[in-house]
């Protein structure tokens, strides 16, 4: 059985009136994996995934699925399905019927396209709750539902819209677990857009950063993580510094600063106790915020506080050039 398609963005641009809003991306998804399309607000992310779903018109470029360009067919025909922030469920049809809708829709006679729903409420774990209304389900099942109903049609590729921002951070952290489950086991491409980093990191297979209507860098989570290209990846993704050092900005991972007799010096702005380890924010004489995260039994023999001078040190190896 074939599992995987490629999906590839060949110079793909959204243009609203003058504004700009995804810029000549070209990029090839690997089949079969768990994408985040990660940044901040207004980046372009949620306009790359509304173009691939058929919601949103191509300016220039082309989407392709399999080899062929599906950017001017609708979103029914071209093999992708989408999920919403707003789940959109029906509020008037059972759980059972809001799944199976889109087979409706194909006329799909109703035994055929009721076994196959239940087929997928096994699979996210709703047999039970089949003939309830979208009103009587929490938050989390109605997302399961909503997954449900985007999967029916059986997608080459699905498509996820900030699909755990209304959960409440529990949930979120177990549903994260669930999506990562359910990719493997049905073996399709996931592109999930999201603003938040921990959830990027412990989802994706391959990390793609946007800003500015472009794509800063992607790659496996680890690797854009720990080797950041620019400064605002590095910034964006967090746990690193950004420091100017012989007239060129760097990048120095926050656990790989030391206080030593030797260095840097800087004086300490905050400290924050956060379990096992400690964070200690500091400003060096040059102006530059420079955090420091220790393992908390080290920082207890020798405790520093707000406006303690110190010195920071760093083994030379861990510094990590940034492009202009």
């Amino acid at each position: 059985m074939r599992t995987g398609y490629d999906l590839e963005l060949v110079h793909l641009t959204k243009r609203y009136g003058e504004t700009v809003a995804v810029r000549d991306l070209n990029h090839v998804f690997s089949p079969g994996s768990y994408v985040c399309l990660l940044g901040p607000s207004g980046c372009g992310k949620s306009s790359t995934l509304r173009m691939i779903a058929g919601h949103e018109s191509v300016s220039d470029g082309a989407i392709l699925l399999d080899g062929a360009d599906v950017s001017h067919l609708s979103p029914a025909q071209r093999g992708t399905a989408m999920m919403f922030q707003s789940y959109a469920l029906f509020p008037h049809l059972s759980v059972r019927d809001n799944v199976a809708f889109s087979l409706r829709m194909k006329g799909v006679d109703k035994d055929k396209r009721h076994a196959r729903a239940d087929e997928l409420l096994e699979l996210v774990q709703m047999t039970a709750l089949a003939d309830r209304l979208p009103t009587q389900l929490s938050g989390g099942q109605q997302q399961r539902v909503a997954l449900a109903r985007a999967l029916i049609t059986q997608p080459k590729v699905l498509l996820l819209d900030e699909p755990l921002s209304a959960l409440d951070p529990f949930l979120r952290i177990q549903m994260r677990a669930e999506l990562k489950k359910l990719q493997r086991e049905l073996g399709i491409t996931f592109i999930h857009v999201t603003h938040g980093q921990d959830e990027a990191l412990a989802l994706a297979d391959e990390v793609v950063v946007m800003n500015n209507a472009v794509i800063e860098q992607a790659g496996p989570p680890r690797e854009v993580w720990g080797a950041p290209r620019t400064e605002f990846v590095a910034r964006f993704m967090g746990g690193h510094n950004v420091i100017s050092l012989d007239g060129g900005k760097v990048a120095l991972r926050a656990d790989d600063v030391r206080l030593g007799a030797a260095g840097l010096p800087a004086t300490v702005t905050a400290v924050e106790y956060q379990g096992a380890t400690v964070a200690l924010q500091t400003r060096t004489e040059g102006g530059e915020e420079v955090l420091a995260i220790l393992p908390e039994d080290q920082f207890f023999t020798a405790p520093k506080s707000p406006g303690d001078a110190v010195t920071l040190a760093w083994d030379e190896g861990r510094l990590h050039r940034l492009q202009a």
